[in-house]
C-alpha cells in the first residue's frame, strides 16, 4: 500500500517511468508489472521464516534474474527486510543505486543489519522521527519523510453512517478486533480475541457489536477456520471486507495485534489494547535479541506506556477481556489515551510522506 503511494507520486513528478518487481494488488493497480505476488512472502518470526524459505528463495532468484537482465536505473525496496536486504546486496553488486523506503527497524533487533544498510543502500526514507538520527549515526544516508499512515487514513464517514450501512444498532458499542494480516498471526491471536469478546458480551449489560476488517492478505476462510465460524453462534460480529478506515473510526474500543494498525487506530483516536504472540521458538530467540521497553508503535513513539501491551503468555482471553473492558468503560483511561494520541500527531509532524519520499527517490535516481 505504501509502495503504491510512492509509485504514484513518482509518476506524477516524472511521467513515463516504468516499474516492475515484487508486488500485490495495490502495486499492480498503481501500474507496477508484478513478477511475484507479495502475499506469498508474508512471514513472521524465525520458525515462520524457515518454513517459507523455499518460497522466498524462488522469488529472490526471479527478482535477481530480472534485475540482471533489465538493469533498472534504480531499485526501490519497501519494508520486508529479510527479502529486500538480499535484493539490496544484489543490486549493489550490479552497480544499481538502491532506495529503501521504510527500511528494517534495526534499532529494535538484529542491529547488525545497519551495516548492510550502510553498505548496500544509497538512500533510505524513514517513517519514524527518531530513525533518521539513528541511521545517520550508523553511516546510512537517511531522511525522515513523515509517516504514510497519516495520508492513508482518510475516513469518508463515521459511526452513524457506518452503523447504518452495516445494519448495526446505534445503541450498541462497536469493538474492533484486529488479529493481524498474516495467517500465523491470525491463527495465534484470533481465537483468544474471540473468546475474550464472548466473555465480554456475556458479562456486561451494555450491548456490544464486534467488527473485524478483512485484511487484503486474508480470505474469509482464513478467519472462519480460526474460530470465527464457531463464535458467530455467540457474538454479534461482522466480518467486513471494505471501508477499513471507516470501520476503525467507528470503533468505541479495539484489541489489535502489534503493528501499523495500532498507529492507525491512535491517529483515529480509538482507545485500544495491543497484543502479540509468536511461536515459542521465535519468541525465545527474539527475547534474547530485543532490548526495548515497549513493542507497540504507540508506546515507542510516546516513549512511555499509553496503551496496555500484552505479550506472549500474557495474551489470554481473561487478560484481553479485562483490558478491553477498561478502555471501553473507564472514561479517565479513554481521555488519557486521546490526549496522548494528540501528542503523537504532533511528534509525527506535518509531512506529505509519498511526495517527499518520491522526491528523494528521484534524486537518488538522478545521482546514479
Amino acid at each position: 500500500m505504501h509502495g503504491a503511494g510512492l509509485v504514484r507520486a513518482m509518476q506524477e513528478k516524472r511521467p513515463g517511468l516504468h516499474f516492475f518487481g515484487v508486488g500485490g494488488s495495490s502495486l499492480i493497480d498503481a501500474g507496477v508489472e508484478a513478477l511475484v505476488d507479495v502475499r506469498e512472502l508474508s512471514v513472521m518470526g524465525f520458525t515462520e521464516v524457515f518454513s517459507s524459505l523455499h518460497v522466498l528463495r524462488k522469488a529472490l532468484r526471479k527478482a535477481k534474474k530480472e534485475m540482471n537482465v533489465r538493469r533498472p536505473a534504480l531499485v526501490i525496496l519497501v519494508d520486508f527486510a529479510d527479502f529486500n536486504l538480499r535484493l539490496a546486496k544484489a543490486a549493489h553488486g550490479m552497480g544499481i543505486p538502491v532506495f529503501y523506503y521504510i527500511p528494517p527497524k534495526v534499532w529494535v533487533w538484529r542491529k547488525h543489519r545497519v551495516k548492510q544498510l550502510a553498505k548496500y543502500v544509497t538512500c533510505a526514507a524513514v517513517i519514524l522521527p527518531f530513525e533518521e538520527a539513528y541511521l545517520q549515526d550508523n553511516g546510512v544516508r537517511a531522511k525522515y519523510v513523515g509517516n504514510p499512515v497519516s495520508e492513508t487514513i482518510q475516513p469518508r464517514f463515521y459511526q452513524n453512517q457506518f452503523s447504518e450501512k452495516y445494519s448495526i444498532d446505534n445503541d450498541r458499542a462497536i469493538i474492533g478486533i484486529f488479529p493481524g494480516s498474516r495467517k500465523k498471526e491470525v491463527a495465534l491471536l484470533l481465537p483468544i480475541f474471540l473468546e475474550a469478546a464472548r466473555r465480554m458480551q456475556k458479562k456486561y449489560s451494555k450491548e456490544l457489536t464486534f467488527v473485524i476488517p478483512l485484511a487484503p492478505t486474508m480470505s474469509p476462510e482464513d478467519l472462519e477456520i480460526n474460530g470465527l465460524a464457531e463464535y458467530r453462534k455467540h457474538l454479534d460480529i461482522h466480518l467486513i471486507a471494505e471501508d477499513r478506515y471507516e470501520l476503525m473510526a467507528s470503533c468505541d474500543a479495539a484489541v489489535a495485534a502489534s503493528g501499523t494498525v495500532t498507529l492507525e487506530l491512535a491517529l483515529l483516536s480509538v482507545p485500544m489494547v495491543v497484543a502479540y504472540k509468536l511461536s515459542p521458538v521465535s519468541y525465545g530467540v527474539g527475547k534474547l535479541m530485543i532490548d526495548l521497553p515497549f513493542f507497540s508503535l504507540v508506546n515507542l513513539i510516546s516513549k512511555k506506556e499509553v496503551v496496555t501491551e500484552l505479550l506472549q503468555n500474557q495474551v489470554t482471553p481473561g487478560s484481553v477481556e479485562i483490558e478491553l473492558a477498561r478502555v471501553l468503560f473507564d472514561e479517565d483511561v479513554r481521555a488519557m489515551m486521546r490526549r496522548e494520541y494528540n501528542n503523537i500527531k504532533t511528534t509525527l509532524g506535518q509531512h506529505r510522506p509519498s511526495p517527499e519520499a518520491a522526491e528523494l527517490a528521484l534524486h537518488t535516481l538522478d545521482m546514479g
